[in-house]
């Protein structure tokens, strides 16, 4: 199957930013993230796609990517976000964490440009989305924090052909350019990686403050949907206080109408000596936030029916079952509960969209679109 839309010239993939600031010992610092990089010339902070040249900071990935695709929304995951629709995803290289369980860590730990195979500039990626019936656009598979500017140009885009945009993101980002992101943002996943600074020392390369700052920040100062994403790693973050402490804060800080997914970790990178998340451990989990008072907890992956089901939070009916990222029954009535009448928390439409589990794989490039 081929789709042809003809494309402009690909743009420059090294452009200019904003957050950074010169020291008075002649390095430059960059502003962007709480790691604070300080860079001489030619050299890259640990991100790797934001660098020193010519006295300032420069992205140098702006209109490449490690690859396109169609999803379902589920898979982002977001549960409460135009359900059953597809949403094009895309990301670029390198990551600002240094996770050791990175799921995607041949994308994000990336120092290789080549790895950066495709390539499109955001008029292209809108046109694409329109084209395949996507009704969003998610910055995936690495962290669109780095890739800010082209995330921005690419919203922009979007917007004029009333497509929503999505950043999956570990949320880790200074208050200013914090705002900028979530400005042209409708949705986001934000993936909590342990409710414990000495988890995100030792395992993330990180700090768990700024991160709950962007949840609170995300809460109380914009109308941007959100859920939240917790990997459950054995013997790491998964013991049952780790997940109380962490379903106490959701309640008390963003309130039980915010979706909680626990995801089953598999075997990746630098922990592929720590087993899987045991199904059981996830259910475990799950219920223990559902005590503590979250109203929606997911099990994600692994095969649990009920764990992929949307409930009611008042009255405990059906509003949504899912299998894996399938929508099989809807049951809300404009965004309510039909037998209580209690509105379910969230961004709905009539009826869900009928994308279904497909995932369909987009090569962009100056001669069109490619399917597979």
């Amino acid at each position: 199957m081929r789709i042809v839309i003809l494309m402009a010239q690909t743009p420059a993939s090294t452009v200019q930013t904003e957050y950074w600031s010169r020291l008075d010992d002649g390095r430059v610092l960059c502003e962007l993230c709480p790691r604070a990089c300080k860079l001489n010339e030619g050299q890259r902070g640990l991100c790797f796609v934001r660098a020193r040249q010519n006295d300032e900071i420069v992205l140098t990935t702006y209109g490449r990517s490690s690859g396109f695709c169609v999803d379902p929304i589920e898979k982002k995951p977001l549960n409460h976000f135009l359900p059953g629709t597809p949403v094009f995803s895309f990301g670029t290289a390198g990551c600002n964490l240094t996770c050791k369980f990175c799921q995607n860590w041949d994308i994000s730990k990336s120092r290789k440009m080549d790895t950066l195979a495709d390539a499109a500039g955001p008029e292209e990626i809108a046109n694409a989305a329109t084209r395949l019936g996507c009704r969003s656009v998610a910055f995936t598979y690495n962290d669109p924090v780095i890739f800010l500017e082209y995330a921005r140009d690419v919203a922009a885009a979007c917007k004029e052909q009333d497509i929503r945009t999505v950043a999956v993101t570990a949320g880790y980002v200074n208050p200013e350019p914090r705002r900028e992101l979530f400005s042209f943002t409708d949705a986001a996943n934000i993936d909590l990686k342990a409710f414990d600074d000495g988890f995100y020392r030792r395992i993330a390369g990180g700090q768990l403050e700024p991160v709950l700052d962007t949840l609170r920040y995300l809460k109380h100062e914009t109308d941007v949907w959100f859920e939240i994403t917790n990997l459950v790693i054995p013997e790491h973050n998964d013991a049952d206080d780790d997940i109380r402490r962490m379903a106490d804060w959701i309640v008390e800080e963003l309130g039980s109408e915010v979706p909680l997914h626990l995801s089953g970790f598999h075997p990746s990178y630098k922990m592929r000596d720590v087993p899987p998340t045991p199904r059981a451990t996830l259910r475990r989990a799950r219920d223990i936030a559902k005590r503590a008072g979250v109203h929606h907890v997911y099990t994600g992956n692994v095969h649990d029916r009920e764990g992929d089901t949307t409930y009611c939070a008042a009255c405990g009916t059906v509003l949504i079952s899912r299998d894996w990222y399938e929508v099989l029954a809807w049951n809300l009535e404009d965004g309510a509960c039909p037998d209580c009448g209690a509105r379910c928390a969230g961004i709905f439409e009539p009826s869900p969209g009928t994308w279904g589990a497909r995932r369909l794989s987009v090569q962009m490039g100056q001669d069109g679109i490619a399917l597979s």
